[in-house]
């Protein structure tokens, strides 16, 4: 007997005999011998054949080299050819197929074969067996022939990437060399997975639009967004590029060195890369160089209350430089995948002197702008995002002035975001019940409950759910418009065709926890093996999939206001009770995947940056230009109202809340805000975003002339100096970025489109 391993490690077996036996037995008749007529075991032993031994028969390869027939590559060919086509081969089905090709290697009596007949004999025991999985190995099998169109696609993107540019990621400066590189990778890596990772029926529906996955020149080597636990990797100090880093001893050490974790740890993901409650991670560094400096005074004759003033001043200035150095490092400096790491911090609910001296101190910098003299402006990162609880921050409340700060930042640099702890909803409840902040993971991403004890369900009243150090495996997005029209199109059910391309991402979650589990802890090691995630104390050599059960995957939707609008004519602002009944439908089939398949999915408000431009083109290639659908040249983002509804940013608060509970893996809310930097616009609007429960952005156009330094409120020629050499931030989708950098865009056309036509966002 001859021995192979299968995919699950298991031995299968399958009948040889030696050349001696089938030379010194029965003949064989002609029409069994020929290559072109490959015959099945059970006709093999009713001729009675005594078989050769296989595995000496030499292989010659298309190179013309030879090697030892070997049948545990059919078994890796087959078995790839299985998972592309969805199915899955046991044990017995793999002997059958080996016995198959092996008795008819036997019946050629030749001590070479050539590939081309290998593959025959593959493809036709698969059309006897299993004739799905033999279409997928024909495919396979002309791989070569698709990768010269492939690569002559990704050459094509290079060149654009080269000479024209990238417009796809706002946070990508494709004009620099590393970016033009890390881009024209990210096409390969792109091509890669759509190649092997990919069915036919998920190729087609990503093509046609029906679906979307985000990031698929990512997904194939990381995971997504995640809440960082920095604190777990600084206490007691940690590995870094194989040098040993001593937990800090000062404030302004620990800002290098979080500064360094950040860095390193974000290049190796995608999306966004919070750091929770920072202002208590570095309150404990601010008290060591209090001790430090007023040890020191004291020492130089200072008395009491003269070296404390003098120490607290020094934390104080440690602080506003140390978030001085990080809105440098990372608004400066790329990371290895080429664009700018999207960081995100959280604060504001520290009640301690160096806990709020951390959240002012960084609101003060953020609003002063970095840059000349007389000519700053705003950076991009990190985004800050305010935790806001009424019982700390309302009025006469402990930290009232830290709020305040807030406040008055928002009016200048448009962040700090907010997010409610103390009104409504999810978020809120976690932390009124459990005192757990669920922070957001960049725009608007969110971590569903992962009990420290249950896991996905509390083990008992005393159960208490964890989100720092968890983490998002990836997004797929629902095109809802095109879904709707193909349904109608087709005289089918919307929600027959709904739960087919439900079920495609399904399926693609479930191969992403598997193939993800088999990542090795060292492809992340702040992460995997110094705690930077949950659990995150593995060997290098370790793989990640134990860690792989706290994670969330996101069903993400687009285009919810087009999707009223081509059910009955009306938009969100008009109806929107359709729009609410598929929601509901979809969290119910989301919430029954997920108690099925053990994995903690989520419905996602997908922020559609470049997308939002190519759902409209692949809408109008399949069903053409429907008024207010795909009449512009983009689609509405997530569950949002039309950008040029002329409603006011109340009627726009009241409007989106009927949809805040059904999308609690990634929402944000914000409203355009028609007042020059009005204080109490801001906060009043804010508070009552807080109050409804809501993670609430204050969107403004900002505008700055880069040669005189005037500022003001969206204007396209500077009125001082007259000026087009600006710098514009705009809010994105629920992030800001540079809708012009001297004078240019980062923006694609369709999203420039978009802000143009903005009037209650």
């Amino acid at each position: 007997m001859q021995n192979s391993l299968s995919k699950e490690g298991t031995v299968v077996e399958f009948s040889s005999k030696s050349t001696n036996e089938l030379r010194g037995g029965a003949s064989i008749p002609n029409d069994l011998i020929s290559h072109s007529r490959p015959v099945m075991p059970e006709a093999l032993q009713s001729a009675q054949v005594k078989p050769l031994n296989a595995s000496a028969v030499h292989v010659i390869k298309k190179d013309g080299t030879k090697e030892l027939f070997d049948s545990q590559k059919i078994i890796n060919a087959v078995t790839k050819s299985a998972a592309r086509a969805l199915v899955k081969f046991t044990d017995e089905d793999l002997k059958n197929i080996c016995d198959f090709v092996n008795n008819n290697i036997i019946r050629m009596n030749k001590q070479e074969v050539s590939i081309a007949d290998m593959h025959n004999l593959v493809e036709s025991a698969l059309e006897h067996l299993y004739p799905q999985v033999a279409s997928s190995y024909r495919n396979y099998r002309n791989y070569k022939q698709d990768f010269v169109h492939m690569l002559d696609k990704v050459y094509q993107e290079s060149q654009r990437i080269m000479y024209i540019g990238d417009k796809e990621n706002s946070n990508a400066d494709s004009t620099l060399v590393s970016t033009k590189r890390s881009l024209i990778f990210n096409e390969l890596n792109k091509e890669l997975y759509k190649k092997f990772f990919l069915n036919v029926d998920e190729l087609q529906a990503i093509r046609d639009g029906y679906i979307y996955i985000h990031d698929m020149s990512a997904r194939r080597d990381t995971m997504n967004c995640c809440l960082f636990d920095v604190a777990s990797v600084l206490k007691g100090g940690f590995e870094m590029g194989n040098l040993w880093y001593n937990e800090p001893k000062s404030l302004d050490v620990a800002f290098d060195v979080i500064g360094d974790i950040v860095m390193a740890a974000a290049s190796q993901q995608y999306g966004g890369f919070t750091v929770p409650e920072v202002d208590k991670i570095l309150a404990p560094y601010a008290e060591k160089t209090f001790q430090r400096q007023n040890e020191k005074y004291l020492c130089l004759g200072l008395d009491f209350e003269k070296a404390r003033e003098a120490a607290v001043e020094d934390v104080r200035k440690d602080f506003e430089q140390g978030f001085q150095g990080w809105e440098y490092k990372f608004n400066t400096v790329a990371s290895s995948r080429g664009d700018y790491p999207f960081i995100t911090v959280t604060a504001g609910l520290g009640t301690e002197p160096y806990e709020k001296m951390a959240t002012i101190a960084m609101l003060k910098i953020r609003m002063n702008g970095q840059g000349k003299k007389e000519n700053k402006k705003p950076v991009l990162f990190p985004k800050i995002v305010f935790l806001y609880d009424e019982n700390l921050h309302g009025e006469g409340k402990i930290n009232h002035d830290v709020f305040e700060a807030g406040i008055e930042c928002s009016k200048k640099a448009m962040y700090p975001d907010w997010l409610s702890l103390s009104g409504e909803g999810y978020v809120a409840s976690m932390y009124k019940k459990y005192g757990r902040v669920v922070s957001p993971m960049g725009c608007r991403a969110f971590l569903s409950p992962w009990f420290e004890r249950g896991g996905m369900e509390p083990a008992d009243e005393n159960d208490k759910p964890i989100f720092v150090g968890r983490f998002n495996i990836g997004a797929i997005s629902l095109h809802l418009p095109m879904i709707y029209a193909k349904a109608k199109k087709e005289s089918r059910d919307f929600y027959e065709v709904l739960d087919y391309y439900m079920g495609l991402i399904r399926q693609l979650h479930i191969r992403t926890y598997e193939y993800l589990g088999e990542m090795k802890a060292s492809v992340n090691p702040l992460a995997y093996c110094e705690g930077g995630f949950l659990g995150g104390h593995l060997g290098i050599h370790d793989k990640i999939k134990p860690l792989l059960k706290s994670a969330t995957a996101s069903f993400g939707i687009t285009a919810l206001n087009e999707l009223q609008e081509l059910y009955n004519g009306k938009s969100l602002v008009e109806d929107g009770q359709f729009a609410i009944e598929v929601m509901e439908y979809i969290n119910k089939k989301v919430a029954e995947f997920k108690k099925e398949d053990g994995n903690l999915y989520a419905l996602y408000g997908t922020p559609a940056e470049n997308l939002c431009g190519l759902q409209v083109e692949q809408f109008r290639k399949k069903y053409g230009i429907i008024p207010n659908v795909s009449d512009k040249p983009y689609v509405s983002n997530s569950f949002h109202c039309h950008v040029s509804e002329k409603i006011t940013p109340i009627e726009k608060q009241n409007c989106e809340k009927r949809f805040w509970d059904l999308m609690n893996g990634g929402k944000i809310q914000y409203v355009k805000y028609p007042l020059n930097y009005n204080t109490e616009a801001v906060k009043t609007l804010v508070l009552r975003a807080m109050d409804m429960g809501f993670y609430e952005g204050v969107n403004l156009s900002l505008s700055y002339c880069d040669d005189c330094g005037h500022q003001e409120l969206n204007m396209d020629v500077c009125p001082k100096c007259g000026s087009r050499n600006l710098t514009k931030i705009d809010r994105m989708n629920g992030y800001l970025s540079y809708s012009r950098v001297k004078g240019d865009s980062r923006l694609a056309d369709h999203k420039m489109e978009e802000i143009k036509d903005r009037v209650s966002m």
